[in-house]
């Protein structure tokens, strides 16, 4: 047997790709992932878990001193250092060789260096060597390369060398001064995080703070950052920018008035990891994102799956959803239906079924760690009145239930639920405030389960814990 073919070649090893291998290895295949940076991807480096290590401690302090007792027990503010250290300690100090023994002990085979598709089922891998090597799929290859950040066309940014999440998730020091263009989740986490640091953050927003979640989230949100310091310039647009021979960033608003910073981090959205994959050989463009079918092949122009169906796609380059616990949700679902095929089994492609991820479509969780956190699942109002629902909007100061007075003194927030009155379920729930985040997972299995309302009222919160808002928004609702 040819030591280089295998039944699935993935080419990416972060989450998504590692979830992809490894349900084709439990399921009786063989597979092979590619790499060409550290494995464990993106969030185990650069996002997911170092940015919340960068916002757990500033937290953990904001808590302490919303509580009597507590707060005389606090003195002094963050340790910077410390923080970091902590931080560096979650990105296994830029460090894979945990992951690559998880893969190991997976029977995951690593080819180190970069993939490209040279031909249907060939893929091309060149290492530091320069030396490429030929990897044959049987079955299927797997693109899960993921997203890059995005940089606008904006006169000499590139130059004044600005920070992307990368760079801001693995600074090395806090910044005196901090520019942000944006206003969406990165960069309201990394406001939350350098503000509670020690810097000065200036946040230039042109379409508004959290601008795609629940209006009322996004104005507590600007509130809080307002009151930590943070000065937040809603409809500000930066014209161009340059670093001075001093390491100082200057940036030119659109009014010609100049902001000064020591570090710019530019955070408006992301750009698919596929400019350098060969998709030229089968067809598709390089440097676009992937379109995909119900099971997540990827199909062309006329919306076929490219060859026979060989060409999967999985995550942020299939633009879906663009959340690790989403990509991880997808590789599950692409890791069973490619073992399913390869033995002739039966595909479950219908709504629900185990071989599609229909929870992408309407009921995709996500947390924000800023302060207050925004936790919400499924559509928001506005969304679900797009879709055609007919709906009705129930809302509840989160700061009256009993289990929140408890929880802080002073505790606000607030929740929404969204209902779909024809079917009598819930189709979007929002929860802003401190500590939401772990009150998410119970609305998700409301909403993937379509738990009729009725039998909601059968699901007693207890008491007193923040939860009773369950119950205070059902009594909104009447019965």
């Amino acid at each position: 047997m040819d030591g280089n073919t295998y039944d699935v070649v993935v080419i990416g090893a972060g989450p998504a790709g590692e979830n992809v291998a490894d349900r084709v290895v439990r399921g009786g295949l063989t597979a092979a992932v590619v790499e060409r940076e550290l494995v464990g991807g993106e969030c185990s480096y650069w996002a997911c878990m170092p940015t919340k290590a960068l916002l757990r401690s500033a937290a953990a302090l904001r808590a302490a001193r919303r509580l009597p007792g507590a707060r005389e027990a606090v003195t002094g503010d963050l340790d910077a250092a410390a923080v970091l250290g902590r931080r560096d300690s979650f990105a296994s100090h830029w460090k894979d060789d945990g992951q690559v023994g998880w893969l190991d002990s997976a029977g995951i085979a690593l080819h180190r260096g970069q993939g490209r598709i040279v031909a249907a089922n060939l893929v091309e891998v060149t290492g530091d060597d320069g030396v490429p090597v030929t990897l044959t799929a049987r079955h299927a290859v797997v693109i899960a390369t993921g997203s890059g950040a995005l940089l606008p066309d904006i006169p000499g940014l590139r130059d004044a060398a600005p920070w992307t999440s990368r760079e801001a998730a693995a600074a090395r020091t806090v910044p005196r001064r901090l520019a942000i263009i944006g206003g969406g989740v990165v960069a309201s986490e990394m406001a939350t995080a350098f503000a509670a640091l020690g810097s000065s953050v200036t946040m230039l927003v042109r379409d508004g703070v959290l601008a795609q979640a629940e209006p009322f989230a996004g104005e507590q949100v600007t509130e809080s950052l307002r009151e930590s310091g943070v000065s937040v310039r809603l409809g500000a647009q930066a014209t161009s920018a340059h670093r001075d021979q001093t390491g100082t960033v200057h940036i030119t608003l659109t009014d010609g008035e100049q902001i000064e910073a020591d570090e710019l981090l530019v955070a408006i959205g992301r750009t698919p990891n596929t400019r350098d994959l060969g998709l030229e050989a089968v067809g598709l463009t390089p440097g676009a994102w992937l379109t995909v079918d119900d099971t997540l092949r990827t199909v062309g122009a006329d919306g076929t799956p490219i060859g026979d169906g060989w060409l999967y796609a999985v995550g942020d380059v299939n633009r879906r959803v663009l959340l690790t616990h989403q990509g991880k949700y997808q590789a599950r679902a692409v890791g069973d239906v490619i073992v399913a095929r390869a033995r002739g089994e039966a595909v479950e492609d219908g709504r629900w079924g185990r071989h599609v991820a229909t929870a992408d479509e309407r009921a995709v969780p996500q947390v924000v760690f800023t302060d207050p956190e925004v936790a919400s699942v499924g559509l928001t109002a506005a969304e679900a009145e797009a879709a055609g629902l007919r709906i009705r909007v129930l809302d509840h100061d989160l700061g009256a239930v009993a289990g929140s007075a408890l929880h802080a003194d002073g505790y606000q927030g607030h929740a929404r639920m969204v209902v779909d009155e024809d079917r009598k379920v819930i189709v979007g729930f929002t929860l802003v405030g401190p500590d939401v985040a772990e009150l998410l997972h119970a609305a998700t299995i409301a909403i993937v389960g379509e738990v009729p309302l009725d039998r909601l009222w059968h699901a007693v919160p207890s008491y007193p814990t923040v939860s009773e808002v369950w119950l205070r928004l059902l009594e909104t609702y009447g019965r």
